[in-house]
């Protein structure tokens, strides 16, 4: 399985960040051919104490290397990507990974 992997670091106003990514950044994701799970996960602590790095993670899941590099490329990844500036520039990371 691939992943595109997103790290949002903490936005300042939490309400209005989840607002809009649930009622327009999220729609957008869910259209990118080829995804075939996407995982929201909202980090709630961290074992070591004080404020951890990352507010959300978000996993993009694509089956295999080929759809993973498809879906990349198609015109919806693109206008999601775009979309990030609009609630959330200067608190993304992204990242890859293959799960083992």
């Amino acid at each position: 399985m691939h992943k595109l992997i997103v790290l949002y670091r903490k936005p300042k106003d939490t309400e209005a960040f989840f607002k809009y990514y649930h009622d327009v950044h999220l729609p957008l994701v869910r259209k990118i051919p080829g995804l075939e799970r996407i995982n929201v996960n909202q980090v709630t602590g961290s074992p070591m104490g004080g404020d951890p790095e990352y507010f959300l993670i978000v996993e993009m899941c694509y089956p295999d290397k080929d759809t993973f590099v498809q879906a990349m490329k198609s015109p919806e990844n693109l206008e999601t990507g775009k979309d990030v500036a609009n609630f959330a520039a200067g608190l993304v990371t992204v990242v890859t990974a293959v799960q083992q």
